[in-house]
């Protein structure tokens, strides 16, 4: 079944104009918070695409019920409301942390507020995306190859592809030398702290999520032990009275200046976490995401749980910890995050040799084949406007292909000169799950700047834009 097709593709690698009346379709892969945005931004910029989404609905993870969810029942947003919410729809919540399923609500609104799911095709899984005629140039256009939940193949061609399937889907799963008789799970397959009953639980890793899982099992489990392997950083979700990420909004300090002053405010709220058992950070604050978690430090001051070093080897129930320590086990939970995971695109396509595609401006490969990365970035305090300033720029650059190539072919050189500082001037871990990682204020403020370069994407479309009669209305 052909579900699309292009009689002129775009060309984006060439200065060659399109027709203005020519109809390229995009392919659009997920439905969740970065791929709502680009329907989003497509809509708006009046561009025609076909949206696929494996689940049978918007709000991507965030849908507990969907089969690849990686959501838990205890889980929140880390981030606040109003840091995180698309600008132009504000969530109807009193909530500075609203739970899952009321963002899922959220997801659901904004796509019924916006007409976006008219433009998806529901529980259809994208398999393949393959240049057509075998032209990696992008030229001739993309095939996509999507599964259907009965099985059935659909294909269709289009002028370009945007890979929006998110980023916390494929979970990162490390080798530990021998065998462990009890069970091992993943925080990908957690879902209620009824696993923890009666168990004596073991949690690799201290990051979000582990901090989460820890302090849903104390209630549970027998006993909880947290095996970590560096320092951490905890920022409670409230300072002054207010969630902590809304302050100083706006106004971004200097690295060096805000490190210093966060953390002699962190150390005054929350005490040195190495009292705790953590080991001292080898690092400054920022320089990896924070913990937004601090009941688990007032869990291990109430003996609750305990830490304990990294992992050396399995033995039985019997764990060895690399200070020459043991204790026995029933449940390894790994709470050791995600990878990049784009399976269904040939990684040589988006310029992959490392931990994650090398892209301009984390969207564009350097090549400009027609494929693009919504929502390969992480930074505190980004929200899923910094995934709509993507899209937007995105669906700016399409249209200025068929519309304004000059203007199109100067934002493509801009990729040949040195790439702009994302950073933020803070020095990040170079972790593979830190190879995405930017500076909020530093990426916001080159999308604006870049945006600028580019001819307004909406023009005609903001006619006949929907506009919500309540914003943020529930489902």
């Amino acid at each position: 079944m052909l579900i699309g097709h292009i009689a002129v593709p775009i060309r984006f690698g060439t200065k060659q104009p399109v027709p203005r009346n020519t109809v390229n379709p995009i392919a659009l892969i997920g439905a969740g918070p970065s791929g709502l945005a680009g329907a989003r931004a497509l809509s708006r910029a009046g561009i025609p695409f076909h949206g696929f989404e494996a689940g049978p609905d918007v709000g991507g993870l965030w849908n507990i019920d969907n089969p690849r969810s990686t959501m838990y029942e205890s889980a929140h947003l880390i981030s606040s409301r109003t840091t995180t919410e698309f600008a132009e729809f504000p969530m109807a919540s009193t909530a500075d942390y609203p739970g899952h399923r009321e963002l899922l609500e959220y997801f659901r609104a904004y796509a019924d507020a916006y007409g976006l799911r008219q433009h998806f095709r529901f529980s259809t899984r994208v398999t393949a995306v393959k240049p057509i005629d075998g032209d990696a140039s992008g030229a001739s256009g993309w095939r996509v190859t999507a599964e259907t939940e009965g099985g059935d193949t659909v294909t269709g061609d289009y002028s370009a592809v945007i890979l929006a399937n998110g980023t916390l889907a494929e979970p990162n799963v490390p080798e530990f030398r021998g065998e462990f008789a009890g069970e091992v799970m993943h925080t990908s397959a957690y879902k209620s702290p009824k696993v923890f009953a009666g168990k004596r639980v073991l949690i690799v890793g201290a990051g979000n999520s582990g901090c989460d899982l820890a302090v849903d099992a104390v209630h549970h489990a027998a006993s909880v032990d947290l095996s970590v392997r560096r320092g951490y950083y905890f920022v409670p979700r409230y300072l002054f009275g207010r969630p902590a990420d809304t302050l100083n909004q706006g106004r971004p300090l200097p690295a060096r200046l805000k490190q210093f002053i966060d953390t002699r405010v962190l150390r005054a709220f929350t005490g040195d976490p190495v009292r705790f058992g953590f080991p001292k950070p080898d690092y400054r604050i920022y320089e990896s995401h924070p913990i937004v978690n601090t009941l688990i430090l007032n869990h291990l001051g109430q003996g609750d749980l305990r830490v304990v070093p990294d992992v050396d080897r399995f033995d039985g129930r019997t764990v060895h910890f690399v200070d020459g320590t043991s204790a026995d086990y029933d449940l390894v939970v790994l709470a050791t995050g995600y990878k990049l995971d784009y399976p269904f695109v040939d990684r040589a396509h988006l310029d992959w040799t490392a931990a994650a595609p090398r892209l301009f401006l984390n969207i564009f490969p350097p090549s400009f084949n027609g494929l693009f990365v919504l929502g390969m970035i992480e930074a505190s305090g980004i929200g899923w406007q910094g995934r709509y300033e993507q899209a937007e720029l995105i669906a700016a650059y399409l249209a200025a292909t068929r519309r304004a190539p000059d203007a199109a072919s100067r934002f493509r050189a801009a990729a040949d000169a040195p790439w702009p500082d994302l950073t933020g001037g803070y020095r990040y871990l170079g972790l593979d799950r830190m190879s995405y990682y930017v500076n909020k204020d530093a990426y916001r403020r080159t999308m604006k700047r870049m945006l600028r370069t580019l001819p307004a994407a909406n023009g005609a479309a903001a006619a006949s834009d929907p506009t919500p009669t309540t914003a943020g209305t529930r489902a």
